[in-house]
Parts: structure tokens; C-alpha cells; sequence
């Protein structure tokens, strides 16, 4: 007779073998993402994953699907390395924290932005998450700076805070690395951007009286 524990157990085996071997092949096509792969062949993702193509297709309608999920995931596996950064303290260690989790976490979304912009039509999910790394971006923008930005009239919080979001996100990070800057002088300029932005608050407001 069937221990009443072990009942459902080897359907929770395969449900989990299957999440493995779909983590398996997505993994396997952020590799290729990473190495700058531009197209990728079914069975060059299946030997990557150490599979067969028929399982490629098994888990995934077609190669598509496979890049939506795999981007999804790589979006996933960024916001997860986000960590708290200072809200108080002085404006230097403040713009440090930020621009040296920025870099790293932008650096590392730089195949998978690409990959979404030779995607046609990305899928709900690949959007959704985009959107809520930007949304999420911006907010955390407005914790660390409240100090700065809370006591300004709204018009002026609001310009600001565009700007600083403007220099912090992966339009501007991919601009200066592609213009040749390494890892270490984009993370620097994205730094000394930030600080003269917050400088003109100490500056009069345009058209006001100085």
C-alpha cells in the first residue's frame, strides 16, 4: 500500500524536472545573449543546454517564446541583485552607492536590452518587466534624493527628477559605453551628471530673481 506522504510525488517530480529543464535552455540562451549572439538556431541552444532540439520545442512553442521567457528572466535575475541604498547622509556617499549599483546592474541588462530591440513585437511579460524596472528605477531615484528634491515647488522636483532618471538609466549607460568609455569611466560620469544635476538647486530658479 502507497504511504499517504509519497502520494503525488512523482507528479511534483516532473512538474519540477520540467521547471528545470526550462530554466536549463532559458539559461542557455542568456549565455549566447551574453556573448553578443545575434541569432540563435534551435540546436545551437539545445547543445548550450546540454539537450535535444525535440525538448527545446517541448517546453517552448517556438524560438520567440524562448527569447521573451529568457529575457523575463535575465530582467528577473537583475532586480533581484537591487539592494538598499542610503537615503540620508551626505550627497557624495549618496551619488556613489547609486552610480556603482547603476553600472553594475546596467551593464549587465545590456544583452537583453539589445535583444529587445531587435525583438518585433515582445511579449506582455518582456514589456511588463521593463517597465517595472523603469518604474522601480525612478522611485528609488526619489528616496535617495528626497532631501534634495522634496523641499523644491513641484514643477522643479519634477524637472530634476527627469533629469537624474534621464542619466541613470540604460539609454544613457549604453550611450556612454558605446561611445567608448570603459565600465569604470561611464560609472564616473554617471556620477559627476548626477551631482551637477542636484548642484542646481542651489541655483536660482530660471526667470526667477537671483
Amino acid at each position: 500500500m502507497q504511504h499517504p506522504e509519497s502520494a503525488g510525488r512523482a507528479p511534483d517530480g516532473r512538474t519540477e524536472r520540467g521547471r528545470q529543464s526550462r530554466e536549463k535552455i532559458a539559461d542557455a540562451m542568456l549565455s549566447l545573449l551574453d556573448e553578443g549572439q545575434a541569432h540563435f538556431p534551435a540546436e545551437r541552444v539545445a547543445e548550450r543546454a546540454g539537450v535535444s532540439r525535440r525538448l527545446v520545442f517541448h517546453h517552448f512553442a517556438d524560438m520567440a517564446q524562448l527569447v521573451d521567457v529568457a529575457i523575463a528572466r535575465r530582467l528577473d535575475q537583475l532586480m533581484a541583485q537591487v539592494r538598499p541604498l542610503p537615503t540620508q547622509g551626505p550627497r557624495e556617499l549618496r551619488v556613489t552607492a547609486l552610480a556603482e549599483q547603476r553600472a553594475r546592474i546596467l551593464e549587465g541588462l545590456t544583452p537583453a536590452r539589445l535583444a529587445i530591440m531587435r525583438l518585433e513585437n515582445p511579449s506582455e511579460r518582456v514589456q511588463q518587466v521593463v517597465q517595472e524596472v523603469l518604474d522601480f528605477a525612478r522611485l528609488r531615484l526619489a528616496q535617495i534624493f528626497a532631501e534634495e528634491l522634496d523641499p523644491l515647488p513641484e514643477g522643479r522636483r519634477t524637472d530634476l527628477l527627469n533629469g537624474l532618471d534621464a542619466v541613470t538609466t540604460w539609454t544613457a549607460w549604453y550611450h556612454w559605453r558605446s561611445s567608448g568609455l570603459d565600465v569604470g569611466a561611464a560609472r564616473h560620469t554617471m556620477a559627476a551628471t548626477v551631482h551637477a544635476l542636484l548642484a542646481s538647486i542651489d541655483l536660482p530658479e530660471p526667470g526667477g530673481q537671483g
